[in-house]
């Protein structure tokens, strides 16, 4: 019996016998014998969907700021970011009100 797991975004499997005890892995066979099961994280310890993406944008975000008030300037920002002058705008009002 395995067990699905994630490591750093990626899947991997874990053999049952690894972790369980086998009363708990015969309990589990009356259900799913030999096949693969998922078995998801509890909610406590689940983020919200999207948390690392968010904390990725938010971070470049602060960084065009911080270079427009270096003396960058939107068209240079939006070559350079792969965003359009309209985002790169948006996002500077964003971070001046932020």
């Amino acid at each position: 019996m395995l067990f699905l797991e994630k490591n750093f975004g990626r899947q991997s499997y874990r053999k049952a016998e690894e972790i369980l005890h086998i009363e708990i892995i015969e309990l589990i066979q009356q259900y799913v014998d030999g096949e693969n099961i998922y078995i998801p994280r509890k909610s406590s310890y689940r983020q919200a969907w999207g948390t690392e993406i968010k904390l990725e944008l938010l971070k470049r975000d602060k960084q065009i700021y911080d270079e427009y008030l270096a003396g960058s300037n939107i068209a240079e920002l939006a070559c350079k970011y792969y965003l359009s002058e309209k985002s790169i705008q948006r996002i500077l009002r964003i971070q001046k009100y932020s």
